[in-house]
């Protein structure tokens, strides 16, 4: 695209370019300047800034800035940066870091990849960061933080953690948790759990010591980031998975559910029976309250389908709790000392915890056994209906 054809797209398609600052006086008016290349659509949020900001600030009177009395982290800046954009009727909104990594040149390639797309998206810049000059402890973050991302939303991406994005306004989360840098990590995954796209896009970054200042610090910010990917990880396992087979599953027959979500699924016949067995094996087993979040966090970690796995988990619906425990405590009598006479008792939890020792080593044993067969039934099965993935 040309410059021109880039303007306009920008004026049509309502988008500004947001750029939060701290403490960046050696590189902001570079990036502003890089920016007025493309458009006057500018916000910039001076985040409490001690340095010569202000002054720099005061020569650019075509846009609009926000001065913040005192820092209180980029993820505070963002949402205000947001707040505004919505204000002056922006529909996009790409945030450019100030402090020189990035390269306003690269606008373009964000308003291409909006152009091609028929949906609200939110795209991401991906560095490259195999190149000379990135810091090691930032490639190892960014391979961190995709992995969780992945875990929490399904989604693959190279880049999660680059500043440099093009976010679709009216679709994320209008209330957020985080203040600081992990902002950026809630926002992505909270936007991608409400089936929003969300996307890469290569950009060229610049990692220069004798001008960037980064205001990460190691410790304090990485231990915020863990917290917050253990509560979203958490969310995940207990809602976000579940709600979405649901919803999956409603949306469809349940002949075309067996046939799609079953029959066709990702992974072969094996992996199918495995996970058929892995979650009858959970929903049997003395883990009540935690069936769910065991079951779809083990189907993520060996690869198996996270689908048949939670449907098998549901083998303990409530109308086969009390034959459960019926049958765990009969298979575990023999294996405890005492009075394990149960048959003239009321079968429920009370009585399970009158003869706890027993009810762990019976479910034990039922959860073995009978996620052994279904296992080998269904690969029996799949083996005979559709045996091209045997």
């Amino acid at each position: 695209m040309t410059i021109h054809e880039v303007r306009n797209a920008i004026l049509e398609r309502k988008i500004c370019v947001l750029i939060p600052t701290y403490n960046n006086e050696k590189t902001l008016k570079r990036v502003i300047d890089g920016v007025l290349d493309y458009t006057q659509n500018i916000i910039v949020v001076n985040d409490g800034s001690t340095d010569s900001t202000s002054s720099i600030l005061s020569d650019y009177r075509q846009i609009s800035i926000i001065h913040l009395p005192e820092n209180k982290g980029k993820g505070n800046a963002l949402k205000i940066g947001f707040r505004k954009a919505l204000e002056l009727g922006f529909d996009f909104a790409i945030t450019i870091d100030s402090d020189g990594q990035h390269y306003p040149d690269d606008i373009p390639v964000f308003v291409e990849a909006l152009l091609a797309e028929n949906e609200d998206v939110l795209l991401i810049g991906n560095r490259n960061m195999s190149q000379d000059g990135i810091p090691k402890k930032s490639s190892f973050g960014n391979n961190f933080s995709n992995f969780w991302f992945w875990f929490e939303t399904g989604i693959k991406l190279q880049d999660t953690q680059s500043g440099y994005r093009l976010y679709p306004l009216n679709q994320i989360p209008k209330k957020y948790f985080t203040p600081k840098f992990e902002f950026e990590i809630e926002i992505i995954v909270r936007t991608a759990w409400k089936n929003i796209p969300v996307k890469n896009v290569p950009v060229k970054v610049l990692y220069d010591p004798a001008e960037r200042v980064s205001h990460f610090r190691p410790f304090k910010d990485f231990t915020r980031i863990s917290i917050l990917n253990t509560i979203l990880v958490i969310i995940t396992l207990a809602y976000i998975k579940p709600r979405n087979f649901i919803v999956n599953f409603r949306k469809k027959s349940f002949k075309r559910f067996i046939k799609e979500d079953v029959l066709e699924s990702d992974g072969s016949n094996r992996t199918k029976a495995f996970s058929i067995a892995l979650g009858a094996f959970i929903g049997l087993s003395p883990v009540w309250g935690f069936q769910t979040a065991l079951t779809i966090s083990l189907a993520v970690i060996f690869k198996l389908n996270k689908v048949l796995a939670f449907v098998s988990s549901n083998i303990s619906f409530p109308p086969f709790i009390p034959l459960i425990i019926a049958g765990s405590l009969f298979i575990g009598a023999p294996f405890v000392d005492g009075e394990t006479n149960f048959l003239n008792h009321e079968i429920n939890f009370e009585l399970v915890k009158n003869h706890l020792l027993q009810y762990i080593i019976g479910s034990l044993i039922l959860a073995t056994s009978v996620s052994t067969i279904l296992g080998v039934g269904f690969y029996l099965f799949l083996n005979k209906v559709n045996p091209e993935n045997g």
